[in-house]
């Protein structure tokens, strides 16, 4: 990696954070500078705006979160034991973002709402990507016949990022992780009971 792609990514790391936490309204250029060591001019030399910048910063925490997803299926077994991969990934959404200040998609969708088309679209475009993968999986389990043929794809997928989504906001408004622990639980029965109801 060259010098200036290594300072590129370096500044996107660094203010990652920073949008996460303070949303891109609220993410000033001194905060930028003071989380990158570089002024202004050195951070405007790699990006064309600050809204390039958040962008690519928003893609680079979804991307940590992508790769969780890997690693966790990666070792997965049957299809209950997939969704319940999933289930953890978007449940660490609480107690261990992909990068400080809670859920980035979650954040970014409320901030952007109205706003920010770019970063609303990016926000929009990630769940998309949860809810196909949610519903590929029980689409796959029905198939080989782990789930039962009654479980609907698209009502799981909706189910599990809402309540998922929802708990991450009730945890982080609240500082309490039981919001989270109680919604995985409760979705983890939830998918177990799809093994039980065969036709």
């Amino acid at each position: 990696m060259k010098k200036g792609e290594r300072t590129r990514r370096r500044i996107v790391e660094c203010s990652a954070p920073v949008f996460n936490t303070k949303g891109y309204a609220g993410a000033s250029m001194s905060d930028l500078v003071l989380v990158t060591g570089l002024e202004k001019g050195g951070i405007y030399n790699h990006f064309g705006s600050k809204e390039q910048l958040a962008l690519e910063a928003f893609d680079y925490a979804t991307g940590i979160m992508h790769e969780r997803f890997r690693q966790a299926l990666e070792t997965a077994g049957g299809t209950l034991e997939r969704l319940f991969a999933i289930v953890d990934v978007l449940g660490a959404g609480a107690g261990d973002p992909p990068v400080p200040g809670g859920c980035p998609v979650l954040n970014t969708a409320v901030e952007s709402e109205g706003v920010h088309p770019a970063l609303n679209e990016r926000a929009a475009k990630a769940t998309i990507g949860w809810l196909r993968l949610l519903d590929r999986e029980v689409k796959e389990g029905v198939k080989s016949g782990e789930l039962s043929p009654w479980a609907d794809p698209k009502a799981v997928a909706t189910v599990v990022v809402a309540t998922l989504e929802g708990a991450v906001m009730l945890s982080r408004l609240h500082d309490d992780p039981s919001h989270m622990q109680r919604a995985v639980r409760h979705l983890k029965d939830h998918l177990r009971s799809l093994t039980r109801e065969r036709a």
